[in-house]
């Protein structure tokens, strides 16, 4: 097809989204309303429906590591810092441990940075066992369960398995220790060995603050049709290009990057944010794991994500209606990405559009500093709010035993040096 067609169809596309950047909050609500009950639970109140207790560990499982390296507060694994902060706070918080429904373990797995600020995931098992050896040994509630009845956030690219690569993590498999526990992770594959029944998948940390201050006005036009920054080749862990995001952006470069509808580059431009509030579609394509920050950010500007990483298991998905406000597709047809995108009937496009402004979708995939009514954490606890109460297979018998304490690679074993 012809460039200059190409640039009418993306114009039509600019006006129609104009329209639907004015639609009020309540009819954006209603909307959402109209689909179901699930949408509804956005809006669910945690207070008074669970009781969390927050074990007092040393320092050196939290707070001195970001005091050692502050850019833990800044990378999208900084979930883990910020619920910890966020449930010290909270009025779901007990200092009565008999009381709890829950049990938080506020360690910092991913806050242990390279020079280049990507976290190393070697000494996390240790830690984490370490942390584990001392809850068991100075409280008496984790030995009621053996964990069954506690939670982590472990929000590392494979969660719990603590490795950056896929085939390196499944061969780990998730830490004994932590089997029985609910695990909180930004990890979500389905019918993946890191991703154990029960866990909540929330979305990785993007700062709220920063990302608010890139706001454009409402009425700005979308003029990009397609839109895609980020890495397209990892040369550095995967020289030979077999495993990185399974050859998706590969693909997409050589398919695409002549094509007059797809603005995709390696380059991180200053005015990315703004990018992504002029684009219609937004390319969220897997990397080593199925998530990154990108989905986030593309919900909270209003671009509709475009997912493509098989059997991902999105954040909050029982809230929050991702088959409405994204577009999915499947790996073996990103050769025909543009063809899916531009068949899309214009109705639908705007409909998504419309889903998206609802400030309840944004809010619940955000980390509030400070936390809102709604927010991402919020929607943490009102997950272990339905899991409650807990089912009798929850508490072992006297003197049952479930975990393997030596279980594991062996190196895991090995007394944690922080």
């Amino acid at each position: 097809m012809e460039k200059g067609i190409w640039v009418f169809a993306i114009l039509v596309f600019c006006s129609l989204a104009s329209e639907i950047d004015g639609v009020g909050v309540e009819q954006n609500r209603q909307v959402l309303r109209f689909r179901g009950s699930a949408s509804e639970a956005l809006e669910d109140d945690p207070v008074g429906r669970l009781k969390v207790f927050v074990y007092e560990l040393p320092s050196k499982y939290n707070v001195d590591r970001v005091k050692k390296d502050p850019r833990c507060l800044t990378h999208m694994f900084a979930a883990e810092i910020f619920m910890h902060r966020f449930l010290l706070s909270s009025p779901v918080r007990t200092l009565v441990p008999e009381e709890a429904d829950w049990f938080y373990v506020p360690v910092y797995p991913t806050c242990d940075l390279t020079k280049q600020g990507l976290p190393l995931p070697f000494q996390s098992p240790r830690m984490m066992r370490s942390a584990v050896q001392l809850v068991a040994s100075e409280w008496p509630y984790w030995n009621r369960t053996e964990g069954a009845d506690h939670f982590f956030v472990v929000p590392h690219d494979f969660g719990a398995c603590f490795h950056y690569q896929g085939e390196i993590a499944i061969k780990r498999g998730i830490l004994p220790l932590l089997r029985r526990a609910t695990l909180v992770q930004t990890f979500g594959q389905k019918n993946h060995v890191c991703l154990k029944e029960g866990s909540i998948v929330i979305p990785p940390y993007a700062s709220a603050k920063r990302m608010h201050a890139h706001l454009l006005p409402p009425d700005i036009p979308r003029s990009i049709f397609i839109y895609f920054r980020g890495l397209l080749h990892d040369s550095v862990n995967d020289p030979e290009g077999c495993y990185y995001a399974r050859g998706v952006r590969t693909s997409l470069w050589l398919n695409f990057k002549n094509n007059p509808i797809f603005d995709i580059s390696t380059e991180h431009p200053s005015t990315y944010y703004e990018d992504m509030q002029r684009a219609v579609f937004c390319l969220c394509p897997l990397g080593w794991a199925p998530w990154s920050p990108r989905l986030v950010e593309a919900v909270v500007f209003g671009c509709i994500p475009v997912i493509i990483a098989d059997g991902i298991e999105l954040p909050f998905a029982d809230t929050i209606p991702w088959t409405d406000i994204a577009v999915f597709v499947a790996e073996k047809d990103i050769v025909k990405l543009d063809t899916i995108l531009t068949s899309m009937p214009s109705e639908d496009i705007l409909r998504k559009q419309r889903l998206l402004a609802n400030p309840l979708i944004k809010l619940s995939l955000s980390f509030s500093q400070p936390s809102l009514p709604g927010d991402a954490f919020h929607q943490v606890l009102n997950g272990l709010a339905r899991k409650l109460p807990h089912g009798s297979s929850v508490y072992l018998k006297p003197g049952e035993k479930v975990l393997d304490w030596s279980a594991g690679p062996v190196e895991d074993t090995y007394p944690w040096n922080q």
